[in-house]
């Protein structure tokens, strides 16, 4: 006979454990210290087991019968309901250990030691950064649970500070790491796919740099009466030279430089294309680098922290060292002086377009390709290089103001 509200709410323990059945294996098991709990007994694979379904009031008569039927469909497809239970209780453990920070943080580890696709330590860093924005907001909930709503409320704080560039990172960087969800098996899809175009995008700015030869001339020599920090200047006079970018310049260690053979050998983890860079320096750059070597080597950073050899100079070093002599950033910045070698390098019509490329340490997706330009173009590299060197010596003495 089937069970009632009433028989249930009036059942009485007693010495002894007793069973009131409902019908298709289902009965409630009232134990002797009062509990009323839902049981359903089944056979599978030939052997009788039992599913605990719930407490009762917290699951009624009706929602009790529910979850029987759904187990007895299980069983009749030949799932065995307790084992999927314990699947779901193991598969929810996961998913609420699966929180967003904890998987940005995993997929930045993996960003980091993944070969030639791997982020530079400066990439790393910033993006490490970026992420971290996200963690008092969304860091702590489930991936799976995660709503695009959500994410936008998350980025829109970051947005409403002005910080517009950061803010369209930022969404890039948690896409990233939705889609590595999903490639492995935690998510099934990236829920920012529909948030394009919902952040206001930034207006580009392009680094400032001095282009013409005449003003070149101009910053070098202001660049020579330069009175601050020691190594700052000298870091500044070294930069027109190499035009590497500023993460790798101040980075620079001094077992990455080759005073004897006139070769700075920069490692692929600090390079943007995670190839190694090797830099044929100029007499005039490697007087610079051995004058610098004076001061703050032998070892470690070639341009150390003020306040600590253990850590590099800070990215704004030579930024704040140019608006110190008076260049603002519309005018003059350290990566500035990448754009000043390219673009007079190539209007000299001296050198082999792919030459500069290669100086410039700009990627090639045909790595074969690559790989020839870096052996075809070496010696001309070095030649181009000693000619820049020479040629920014005549602009600093204003002898010759245009290639």
């Amino acid at each position: 006979m089937a069970l009632t509200d009433l028989a249930i709410r009036n059942a009485k323990p007693g010495p002894k454990p007793i069973k009131l059945a409902d019908g298709a294996g289902m009965f409630l098991l009232v134990t002797p210290a009062g509990g009323k709990l839902w049981r359903l007994k089944y056979r599978i694979d030939g052997r009788e087991k039992l599913l605990a379904i719930g407490a009762y009031p917290e699951i009624g008569l009706s929602d009790a019968r529910k979850r029987r039927d759904e187990a007895r469909t299980m069983i009749a497809l030949g799932k065995d309901p307790s084992r999927e239970k314990q699947r779901d209780k193991l598969r929810s453990r996961k998913q609420a250990a699966d929180t967003f920070t904890a998987i940005a943080d995993e997929y930045c580890a993996k960003r980091r030691r993944d070969g030639e696709k791997g982020w530079a330590a400066a990439t790393a860093t910033r993006s490490e950064y970026l992420l971290s924005l996200l963690n008092s907001s969304i860091g702590r909930l489930a991936i799976a649970e995660i709503e695009p709503a959500d994410i936008l409320g998350a980025v829109r704080k970051i947005e409403g500070k002005g910080n517009l560039e950061s803010a369209r990172r930022t969404l890039q960087l948690a896409s990233m790491v939705f889609r590595y969800a999903v490639a492995t098996a935690r998510l099934g899809s990236d829920p920012t796919r529909d948030l394009r175009g919902a952040l206001t995008a930034p207006t580009v700015t392009h680094y400032g740099a001095i282009t013409d030869g005449r003003r070149v001339g101009e910053l070098l020599r202001a660049i020579d009466g330069y009175d601050g920090q020691g190594h700052t200047k000298l870091a500044m006079q070294i930069a027109p030279h190499v035009f590497v970018r500023p993460g790798e310049l101040r980075h620079a260690d001094w077992s990455e430089i080759d005073l004897d053979n006139a070769l700075w050998s920069i490692p692929p983890e600090k390079m943007k294309m995670r190839r190694t860079h090797h830099v044929p320096l100029s007499r005039q750059a490697l007087a610079l680098f051995k004058e610098t070597r004076s001061i703050t080597g032998p070892s470690g950073y070639v341009f150390p922290s003020i306040r600590s050899r253990a850590r590099p100079m800070s990215e704004n070093t030579i930024n704040a060292g140019l608006r110190r002599l008076g260049y603002t950033s519309q005018e003059m910045t350290a990566h500035g002086f990448r754009a000043m070698a390219s673009t007079l390098l190539n209007e000299s019509g001296k050198w082999h377009p792919d030459a500069i490329e290669r100086a410039l340490a700009h990627g090639d997706s045909d790595k074969v390709r690559a790989a020839y330009h870096r052996g075809a173009h070496w010696d001309e590299r070095v030649v181009m290089a000693q000619w820049w060197s020479d040629y920014l010596d005549r602009l600093r003495v204003g002898s010759e103001a245009t290639a």
